[in-house]
């Protein structure tokens, strides 16, 4: 893979566990042991791996390369849990099915997330809640990928989907909500209207795929971003302006007011949706794939579970 622009790609780091589905040896390994799970592996090592819930995800990001393959602007690291040896069967699934994945971590059994920076990644999806927040904490967005039911009518087109606040922007909102109301979050954000919110854990995950957004034109660009938050009005106007003093462009803007978000990602056909919420969450992933973004103060009270 080339170097060259190497600082302006959109770099994504994902487990295997996340790419692929291994409910079973990951079933076996907690079963029986390490042991078992090791020569689970060597005996299946050229049988290819199922797509898990982010394959489609990642085939599109890759995708992006197409036109200057010699240039990539998008790069994918796989991080593994597994060792080298019994990692082998993930690298023989990727030649498989023609990924472009040069660069992995394999840590027998050692955390995962703190090569998320070393490898200078934007972002970071995992099955593992754990070193989700780990990664979070340390200040790279990050989210847990549930079990999902993938859009029924997909394009080519990579959509992704953002929920608003303690995602892309801070909680600060979502705190005045919670304790005093929502009509006192409304007064709150009409006072503040001219004040850019505070940016939140994706804030930079957000800025790096509008740089590739805009390596493309506009019109029949290959990515489409959509905001999808329980804002209405009057609390859309901030969340509108701050964008704009950004800089940052969202392809499409959905203000619920509360209704549930799962009909309407489906209808916007997201790759992916990221929210903090455990109730959005919960009906978004019955529509679309969708990752758990444990941060804030409704991830505080809850201890940042995720649904089951």
């Amino acid at each position: 893979m080339s170097e060259n622009d190497a600082s302006d790609r959109l770099i994504v780091a994902i487990t295997s566990r996340a790419l692929f589905d291994m409910a079973d040896s990951h079933a076996l390994f907690e079963q029986a042991g390490l042991d078992a799970f090791h020569a689970f592996q060597r005996e299946r090592e050229n049988d290819a791996l199922a797509p898990g819930i982010a394959f489609p995800l990642v085939r599109k990001l890759l995708r992006l390369n197409a036109p200057k393959p010699a240039e990539p602007r998008v790069e994918v690291i796989l991080l593994s849990r597994n060792s080298a040896d019994t990692g082998l069967r993930i690298f023989n699934s990727i030649e498989h099915y023609g990924l472009d994945i040069a660069r992995a971590a394999f840590t027998s059994g050692a955390p995962v997330w703190p090569y998320v920076r070393s490898f200078g990644a934007q972002l970071f999806l995992s099955a593992n809640p754990e070193s989700v927040k780990a990664s979070l904490a340390a200040g790279v967005a990050a989210a847990t990928i549930l079990p999902s039911k993938a859009p029924a009518a997909s394009s080519d087109q990579l959509r992704i989907a953002f929920d608003g606040d303690a995602v892309i922007f801070g909680d600060e909102g979502e705190r005045v909500s919670q304790e005093h109301g929502i009509e006192a979050f409304h007064r709150h954000e009409v006072e503040r209207v001219d004040q850019p919110l505070p940016g939140g854990p994706f804030r930079g995950f957000l800025a790096a795929l509008h740089r590739l957004q805009e390596a493309f034109p506009e019109e029949g660009s290959p990515i489409r971003t959509a905001l999808v938050t329980a804002r209405s009005a009057p609390a859309h106007k901030r969340v509108i302006l701050t964008l704009r003093h950004w800089g940052v462009r969202l392809d499409e803007a959905l203000f619920l007011g509360g209704r549930d978000k799962g009909p309407f990602l489906e209808t916007f056909g997201a790759d992916i949706f990221f929210d903090d919420s455990a109730h959005n969450v919960e009906s978004a992933r019955r529509h679309v794939a969708t990752g758990h973004v444990p941060h804030g103060v409704a991830n505080e009270k809850r201890g940042a579970q995720p649904p089951e």
